[in-house]
């Protein structure tokens, strides 16, 4: 069994609502809160040779990255470490910190304790007027992306020039807020990968995706075959996955492509043949892990 046939699994008990999107939604006053939480293994999602500061930014990253893919403004992060090493925890903190104030977040405590392997469970909290769903999408929008990608599959794949895109991810908080107030009618983030990103998006909407890979944003210097399979399927870019009306396309201060349309036929198809839903996932007994190989 994969993560998403495990979660699902889970819908009867907690409906629907609960398992659709990258955070929690929860109406406060006039406001909602967005709340997200993301448990990370040295052994799966740590790259062999980053620090303990860059570590603690990833943790941090992830997190807030899918607070700004509803839309919304972070406010704060909770980080609760088992360490393997007493002596980890100051570059950790230093790191999550060090990412949160750069994306206007507070670092505001968390817990530690003991572990075999280093696990870090970050939590965070952010605030939005209307948040964006991943439902929402209508047949005629346009599909596109932030930045480009496949980048952070390129590093693990042997090109060091994208040794940083790999670790080092930079939640798109300030796109997010700018996306919400233009209009998207749906979005989220792609940390596991566009096809599967895309398979996300068609379990809640009514309608489907239409790619045209050669519109693909791609990392320069890879070929080209290679660098379309890293854009589909490579997860870890942490960039958004949004559609938007072509009226409202582009979005003033946001880098961003088109890449597809929203079409009424529920499929996920590029250049006219069906995606797969195959990128970054946890897996469970006989099935195939999918995780890159960090090890």
């Amino acid at each position: 069994m994969d993560e998403r046939g495990l979660i699902r699994s889970l819908v009867p008990l907690l409906g629907s609502a609960a398992t659709a999107d990258d955070c929690a939604a929860v109406r406060h006053g006039g406001e909602w809160l967005l709340l997200s939480t993301d448990m990370l293994h040295e052994t799966t999602d740590f790259p062999i040779g980053m620090t303990d500061v860059e570590i603690g930014w990833m943790a941090a990253a992830v997190t807030l990255s899918d607070i700004a893919a509803m839309g919304a403004r972070p406010l704060t992060l909770l980080l609760a470490t088992g360490l393997d090493r007493p002596e980890r925890l100051a570059g950790i903190t230093e790191g999550a910190l060090a990412c949160c104030r750069a994306h206007g977040a507070d670092l505001a405590g968390g817990d530690t304790d003991a572990h075999t392997e280093l696990t870090i469970v970050s939590t965070g909290l952010g605030t939005a007027a209307s948040p964006v769903r991943r439902s929402g999408a209508r047949p005629g929008d346009l599909i596109c992306v932030t930045g480009y990608l496949g980048g952070a599959q390129a590093a693990l794949s042997g090109h060091d020039q994208y040794w940083r895109r790999l670790i080092e991810p930079v939640p798109r908080v300030a796109e997010g807020l700018a996306l919400n107030a233009a209009g998207v009618t749906a979005m989220m983030d792609i940390s596991d990968g566009l096809a599967l990103s895309l398979h996300d998006m068609l379990a809640v909407n009514e309608c489907g995706f239409a790619v045209d890979s050669a519109r693909l944003p791609r990392p320069g210097g890879v070929p080209e075959d290679e660098g379309r399979e890293f854009a589909l399927y490579g997860g870890g870019d942490f960039e958004l996955l949004f559609t938007i009306p072509a009226e409202h396309f582009p979005v003033v201060g946001v880098d961003a492509t088109v890449i597809g349309a929203v079409v009424a036929e529920r499929s996920v198809t590029v250049d006219g043949a069906p995606l797969p839903g195959r990128g970054y996932m946890h897996c469970w007994g006989s099935s195939p892990d999918q995780n890159p190989d960090f090890r």
